[in-house]
């Protein structure tokens, strides 16, 4: 009987722990790494030669929103395909439980602008087989997965199941529905819950309800989220992640609770929606003097570039400006009447300025017309919007509307490649308090590919412009976001620990072109990027991909209080 179920012969092993790297062969045996050091090729089930190959712990993603989309595809890809091993989910105050089974629907449709996954889509896809938190984790657990999972409690389905939607979003909760509500968190954090969850955003967020109002977490009270805040101080237990919070409430989170906060986003210039939330120079700043000072806040990095694919006929980005959400919202016939109103078309040319693509809307002349299904616009394929406005002398927004609308909108528009100023991205990837993601897996997934991240970090940036070492950089992909989040014994390569891997080509590692991919429930397709390079990823001891291969193995688990059992 061989001693070890996989032998990855001779790689060069990265350990996550910033180690100096090292050649070594690498055994695993009942999912765990059982030996790092020397074997024989006879000791092992079966043997692959990583001679020459990078052999590294598999990346965690700490932002993703794959709550629906695991129970239709156990691989969470985009990340799957790009070496990630761990997720959270319910971020920015987001999911699906507690949800009560009359109120599904109007759940679903809430993530369906929010997230651009489309109602129809959940709706195939999702097994509904809970109606409380706990038992969403249990089914979470039933379902087979690729990879593993952390889940926090999102405070949006949490307070519309307590208030009521409507309630929730127009006044702070009373004694009682607070009370109610820290029990039923207690209730989650008990059932394995990493924590809690919000976006607030204030009342015009980018990120907006079906029906184009805020979310609930937006604009609710200080008083209620320090109240949960309070519920982790009890447990002794769990983290926070916020996204748009002010640094003033952020930090009596993290003294309410006694726990770390991750807070959303740090960018060099906006964020996948277009957005800023500070300087990053006086973020960086703000987080060494809070961490001095006792309040441990991770500050979540956008490492990616911010580029975008997108037609009108899903695009929801534009939503902080109402003159945009008046003809981006509702269905194709609804959308394509209002972007023909005249009296719309004016707000919309009165409120244009131009300006860089920090601001999407500004940036319209910028963005290049791609694929078409209109004889009309494929003489145009390749022009910039701004081209043919001076071709046409018309205004830059009808020639981005006209040329929609030529199409039924499905007209592709794509933003100009970002560069990316790499001395502020240095600064920004090694700040001590810094962690590189952002994916926004799971999420946009009709607009852009940010679920690649862990590919382009390694790529564009550490082994191109050297922004770090290789050591440093899978400490930030794996070791470092994992203790950030509470995944207790994952993000490293040690003998005894679970065997999450990754095996990869460094010098011939790349990202492919995106593609449009026909494969969600209900006949839904998304925007996708694979990557050339792997050889293997490893979960639990099982090879999940190989040469960017599915097996079909399923060997992720759900792991309650981070940790697998």
């Amino acid at each position: 009987m061989a001693l070890y179920d996989l032998l990855l012969k001779g790689g060069v092993v990265v350990d996550g722990l910033r180690t100096p790297r090292y050649t070594a062969d690498v055994a695993i045996a009942d999912g765990r790494i059982a030996l790092i050091g020397k074997a024989s090729e006879q000791q092992a089930a079966r043997t692959v030669d990583a001679s020459g190959l990078i052999v590294a712990p598999g990346f965690v993603d700490l932002h993703t929103h794959y709550d629906s989309q695991v129970f239709w595809d156990p691989y969470c890809t985009l990340s799957g395909w790009h070496g990630v091993t761990s997720v959270a989910i319910g971020n920015c105050g987001f999911g699906f439980a507690p949800v009560k089974p009359e109120h599904r629907e109007r759940a679903m449709l809430t993530m369906e602008r929010n997230e651009a996954v489309r109602a129809t889509t959940m709706a195939a896809g999702m097994p509904w087989d809970w109606e409380t938190f706990p038992e969403f984790l249990a089914s979470l657990e039933r379902a087979p997965k690729g990879l593993n999972m952390l889940s926090y409690v999102g405070l949006n389905p949490l307070m519309s199941y307590v208030m009521g939607q409507e309630a929730a979003k127009e006044r702070p909760a009373t004694d009682a529905e607070r009370s109610e509500m820290c029990r039923l968190l207690s209730e989650a954090l008990d059932a394995g819950a990493c924590g809690f969850s919000a976006q607030r955003l204030g009342v015009n967020p980018v990120q907006r309800d079906y029906d184009g109002t805020a979310m609930i977490t937006d604009t609710m009270s200080p008083d209620d989220l320090l109240a949960f805040a309070a519920v982790l101080r009890e447990k002794g237990r769990g983290i926070i992640q916020v996204l748009g919070e002010t640094q003033e409430l952020t930090e009596q989170l993290c003294a309410a609770s006694g726990r770390p906060v991750i807070w959303n986003a740090v960018v060099i210039t906006a964020d996948q929606h277009g957005v800023t939330h500070g300087r990053y120079k006086d973020l960086l700043r703000w987080f060494e003097d809070a961490n001095q000072r006792g309040l441990r806040i991770f500050g979540q990095a956008v490492t990616a570039q911010n580029n975008y694919e997108f037609s009108l006929e899903d695009w929801n980005l534009f939503d902080t400006m109402s003159a945009w959400r008046n003809v981006t919202m509702g269905d194709v016939p609804e959308r394509m009447r209002r972007m023909r109103d005249p009296a719309l078309r004016e707000k919309l040319r009165d409120g244009y300025r131009p300006g860089p693509l920090g601001s999407l809307t500004n940036s319209i002349p910028d963005l290049t017309i791609g694929e078409s299904h209109s004889e009309a616009n494929r003489q145009l394929e390749g022009l910039t919007i701004g081209e043919v406005a001076a071709q046409q002398q018309k205004h830059v927004i009808d020639v981005f509307l006209d040329t929609a609308l030529a199409d039924g909108l499905r007209t592709v528009f794509i933003t100009p490649p970002q560069a990316i100023d790499m001395d502020a991205m240095r600064e920004l990837a090694n700040s001590p308090f810094a962690l590189p993601g952002i994916s926004d897996g799971g999420a946009h997934m009709k607009f852009m590919t940010t679920g690649r991240y862990p590919t382009e970090f390694l790529t564009h940036l550490v082994r191109d412009n050297a922004i770090m070492d290789l050591e440093q950089a899978h400490w930030r992909l794996s070791a470092y976001p994992a203790l950030a989040a509470g995944f207790t014994d994952r993000g490293v390569l040690r003998e005894g620990a679970p065997a999450d891997v990754v095996v990869y080509d460094y010098d011939n590692l790349k990202l492919l072109p995106t593609e449009r991919l026909h494969d969600f429930p209900a006949g839904d397709w998304r925007l996708s990027q694979k990557a050339d390079g792997y050889k293997l990823t490893i979960v639990n001891g099982q090879v999940t991909f190989e040469d960017g291969e599915c097996t079909g193995a399923t060997p992720g688990r759900l792991l309650r209080h981070g940790r697998s059992a």
